[in-house]
C-alpha cells in the first residue's frame, strides 16, 4: 500500500500531529500503533504491568504491537475428559461432575473449604483457601451440574482440585477455550487479564501487504502475517506454537528479515556517504608496531592487513575486531589509528567503563610516546577547566588521540578532523550511537571491538553490517589457565590454600556474583567476603563494587596492581579488560550462577604473565543439568570460540552479547538455536531487495516500510533519501 506524507496528512487532518519519526508510518499500520491502554479492561495500573512485561523501555507505553509480539510458551488443552478416576496426578482435565455437598471449615479459622462432587466413575473434592463463601455457593450449587476445568492431584489416594480454572453450566461450556495459551506473566498481572487483552488485541490486526517474495512464499507455504499472529494467539494444537511449526517460523523470518534489512539500509548509507581513502606510507604503524615488546601473532598481522585495505578504499570501514580475552585486540587497535593519524585525522577509542577507559591509556600512553602521537585521556572526574583545555586541544589538533567512556563521546565533544572511531564492547552499543558518532567527522571509519567470542550465527544477527576480522592465536608465553570446580563446602580449605599462595607472593581475584534481585544482599555478600578474607589472611585486601565512586575503585586497584595488597574481591565489576599481568589466581563463588560466557571473561584476568595460572569455581549444590554442563566445558576447554558456541546451545544468545534475558538479543520472536538458517535466508533477501530496490519504492517496497516500522526498525527508513 502506497502512502504518501501529503495523503496522509490529507486523510488524518483531524489526527494529533504525530513526532517527525513516525510521520511516515503507513496508515494501515495505526490499529497495531494504538495504545495498549485503548484495549478494554487495560486501565493506567495495568497499562504500566503490561508494558514493563513486554517492552525493554519501562518508560514507554507498548502498543498493540507490542502485546501481540508477547508470545505463548505454552498451551493447556482443555479438551483431555478422562472422567474423575481416570484423571492421572498432575494432570490439566475437564470435568463433567454433578455438586455433591459443602464442607466449610470453621468461620475464622484457616482450614480449607471442601467441596465434593462425582461423575460416573468416582468421586472428587474441590479445594478453596481463603475462600468467599457466598461466591462458592452460588458457583457450586448443591445438586447440580457443573462443567470444571483444572489440574487433579492424588492424595492419600484420593482425587482433588485446588482451585480450578473454570467453573461452568452446562450451556456456558463453550465458553472456554478447548486449547489455552500460556504467556510469560509479571507479578500483579492475572493470566486471565492479559489473555482477554491479547484476545482483543488478535481482533485488531489489519490486512496489511505482503512483504515477503512470492516465489519464496509458495515454497515455505508459510500463512500471511495476519493469519499467524492470530493462530499463535489462539491455538488449536500445541504444534501451532511450536519454534519449527509454519506460524512462529513465518514471524521469526518477518523479523529477522526487519532486522537484517535495518542493518543492510545502515551499511549502504554509510557506503553511500563516502569514506576517505587513507594511504599513508605507514611510518608510523611501523613505529608502534617497533615499540612493543613482543611480536606480533599472525591472526594481528592478517586483521592489521585487512583493516589497512579498508582505509585505503574511499569507502567508510565498519569492521568488527573480535579476539577472545588477552589475544591482543588493543595492540591491532593502536595499529590502525597510528595509520588514520599519519594521513592528518584524529582517533578515538571508546570504553565502556572508566577503570578499563584508563588501562587503554596507561597500556597505550608508552607506545605512542615511542611512536610520536599525542594522546589524551577524557573522564567524568575532570573540572571544567581541564574538559575546556582537552577541548580546545582537540579543535586545534593538537590531540591525535582521545581515550574515554561511551558517555564522554556521545555528548558534546567535538574534533578538528575525526577520521577513525574504535568502540570497545559492541554489545554495549548500538547502531544509533555508531550513526552518531559517525556524524563527528567527515567519512569517519569505525572498528569495533569485542572480548566477548561470538557465534557465527549471533554475528549475522547483530553485526550484519560489518566485516569481521578474528584474533585467534594467543600472544606468545600464553599459558592455558588451569581450571577446577569444588563445592562451597570446602570454602575453608580454598581460603586456606589462597593464604599459602599469597605468602609465595601470588596475586588472586575473589568474585562474587550479582544476585539482581537486591544490592543490598550483593553488598552484604560481597563485603562479608571481604571481611572475612582480611580476617583470616591476617592482611589488607582490596575491594571493588559498583556502589563504590571512581576514585575509591581506582584506589583499590591501583593497590592491587602494585603489589600493596595481594587480593581483590570484587562483583564482576572487573569483568571485562582489567589488566594486572602477575595476577595468577582466579576465585569465582557462586560459578553457577553465571552464564559461560562471563565465566571464561572472568578467567580471562589471569594468565597474562609468564607464570603458571589457575581458575576455582566454587559452586553451591546440587547442580541443575545446565549448570554442571557449564562447569565442564570451562575445565574441559580454554578456547573461547568453543565456550560461545557452548553457550548459545545452552543459554540462547542474550547472555552471550550482555542482554540479561534468554533468547536472542533484541528479537521478540527469532530464536537463534530454531531459526539460524532463517537467519542467513533474511540476511541474502536484505542484500538482493537493496541490489534491486535500494530506496523501497516498488510494491514490494511500500510493504517492506511496513515491515520496518511494525518491528521499530524506523531508524533504518529515515536513511532513505525519499523518506
Amino acid at each position: 500500500m502506497r502512502t504518501s506524507r501529503a495523503s496522509w496528512h490529507k486523510n488524518n487532518s483531524s489526527a494529533p500531529v504525530r513526532k517527525s519519526t513516525s510521520v511516515m508510518r503507513p496508515s494501515v499500520l495505526d490499529p497495531l500503533f494504538a495504545p495498549v491502554s485503548s484495549l478494554p479492561g487495560i486501565g493506567p495500573k495495568m497499562s504500566k504491568l503490561v508494558s514493563s512485561l513486554v517492552t525493554s523501555q519501562p518508560d514507554r507505553e507498548a502498543t498493540i504491537a507490542d502485546l501481540l509480539f508477547h508470545l505463548p510458551h505454552n498451551v493447556i488443552d482443555r479438551r483431555h475428559k478422562p472422567g474423575i478416576a481416570y484423571s492421572e496426578n498432575g494432570d490439566i482435565v475437564t470435568l463433567d461432575v454433578t455438586i455433591d455437598r459443602h464442607m466449610p471449615g470453621p468461620r475464622h479459622g484457616k482450614a480449607p473449604y471442601r467441596i465434593s462432587a462425582f461423575d460416573d466413575t468416582g468421586s472428587i473434592t474441590f479445594v478453596f483457601f481463603h475462600p468467599h463463601r457466598d461466591w462458592l455457593e452460588k458457583m457450586f450449587p448443591e445438586g447440580e451440574r457443573r462443567i470444571v476445568s483444572g489440574k487433579v492431584d492424588w492424595f492419600n489416594e484420593r482425587p482433588q482440585m485446588v482451585h480450578p480454572d473454570y467453573v461452568l453450566k452446562p450451556e456456558e461450556a463453550a465458553a472456554m477455550p478447548p486449547v489455552e495459551p500460556i504467556y510469560p506473566l509479571t507479578a500483579g498481572l492475572a493470566s486471565k487479564t492479559l489473555q482477554k487483552a491479547i484476545k482483543t488485541a488478535t481482533d485488531r490486526v489489519p490486512t496489511l501487504p505482503e512483504w515477503l517474495d512470492d516465489a519464496y512464499l509458495r515454497q515455505t507455504q508459510w500463512p500471511d502475517f495476519a493469519e499467524a499472529v492470530r493462530t499463535v494467539h489462539l491455538p488449536q494444537e500445541q504444534s501451532d506454537i511450536s519454534p519449527e511449526g509454519p506460524y512462529i517460523q513465518r514471524l521469526a523470518y518477518d523479523e529477522l528479515l526487519a532486522s537484517q534489512l535495518a542493518l543492510a539500509l545502515v551499511r549502504a548509507n554509510m557506503r553511500q556517504l563516502g569514506g576517505i581513502a587513507r594511504k599513508p606510507e605507514g611510518r608510523l604503524q611501523k613505529a608502534v608496531i617497533a615499540a612493543l615488546p613482543f611480536q606480533l601473532t599472525d591472526s594481528q598481522k592478517t586483521a592489521i592487513s585487512e583493516i589497512n585495505q579498508d582505509l585505503a578504499e574511499p569507502v567508510r570501514m565498519l569492521r568488527l575486531l573480535q579476539g577472545d580475552v588477552g589475544s591482543g585486540k588493543t595492540v591491532v587497535a593502536l595499529a590502525a589509528l597510528a595509520q588514520v593519524i599519519e594521513s592528518g585525522a584524529q582517533g578515538a577509542i571508546m570504553a565502556p567503563t572508566e577503570i578499563l577507559a584508563r588501562q587503554h591509556y596507561a597500556s597505550m600512553l608508552p607506545l605512542c610516546e615511542k611512536a610520536g602521537i599525542r594522546i589524551a585521556l577524557l573522564t567524568g572526574k575532570d573540572s571544567q577547566k581541564q574538559r575546556r583545555i582537552t577541548q580546545e586541544k582537540l579543535d586545534a589538533g593538537e590531540i591525535d588521540l582521545a581515550v574515554g567512556t561511551h558517555a564522554l563521546f556521545q555528548g558534546s565533544v567535538t574534533f578538528r578532523d575525526l577520521g577513525l572511531v574504535v568502540v570497545d564492547e559492541q554489545h554495549r552499543f548500538g547502531v544509533h550511537q555508531r550513526l552518531a558518532l559517525s556524524a563527528k567527522g567527515k567519512g569517519v571509519d569505525v572498528l569495533v571491538m569485542t572480548a566477548t567470542p561470538i557465534p557465527r550465527t549471533l554475528v549475522l544477527t547483530c553485526f550484519g553490517d560489518m566485516d569481521v576480522s578474528r584474533l585467534t592465536d594467543k600472544p606468545a608465553g600464553r599459558k592455558p589457565v588451569k581450571t577446577v570446580s569444588a563445592s562451597l563446602d570446602r570454602l575453608d580449605e580454598i581460603i586456606a590454600r589462597v593464604g599459602a599462595a599469597v605468602r609465595e607472593g601470588q596475586k588472586v581475584y575473589w568474585v562474587c556474583p550479582l544476585v539482581e534481585e537486591s544490592e543490598k544482599i550483593d553488598l552484604a555478600a560481597v563485603e562479608d567476603r571481604h571481611r572475612v578474607l582480611e580476617q583470616v589472611l591476617q592482611q589488607r585486601v582490596s575491594l571493588v563494587h559498583g556502589r563504590m565512586s571512581a576514585d575509591e575503585k581506582d584506589a583499590a586497584m591501583t593497590a592491587f596492581k602494585s603489589g600493596e595488597t595481594r587480593v581483590l574481591v570484587a562483583t564482576t565489576v572487573i569483568e571485562v579488560g582489567v589488566d594486572v599481568p602477575d595476577a595468577t589466581i582466579m576465585v569465582i563463588e557462586h560459578a553457577e550462577r553465571f552464564g559461560l560466557s562471563q565465566l571464561h571473561q572472568l578467567r580471562g584476568r589471569v594468565g597474562r604473565g609468564d607464570k603458571p595460572s589457575s581458575c576455582v569455581l566454587l559452586f553451591k549444590g546440587p547442580l541443575g543439568e545446565t549448570a554442571q554442563a557449564r562447569l565442564n566445558i570451562m575445565r574441559e576447554t580454554n578456547d573461547g570460540f568453543l565456550i560461545a558456541e557452548e553457550d548459545l546451545r545452552l543459554r540462547g544468545g542474550g547472555e552471550i552479547l550482555g542482554t540479561r534475558q534468554s533468547g536472542t538479543p533484541g528479537f521478540r520472536i527469532a530464536q537463534v538455536e530454531h531459526h539460524a538458517d532463517l537467519m542467513e535466508t533474511a540476511r541474502d533477501d536484505a542484500r538482493l531487495i537493496l541490489e534491486t530496490d535500494a530506496e523501497l519504492q516498488s510494491e514490494r517496497g511500500q510493504a517492506l516500510r511496513c515491515l520496518l516500522y511494525l518491528f521499530g526498525r524506523d531508524e533504518a527508513i529515515r536513511l532513505l533519501r525519499a523518506g
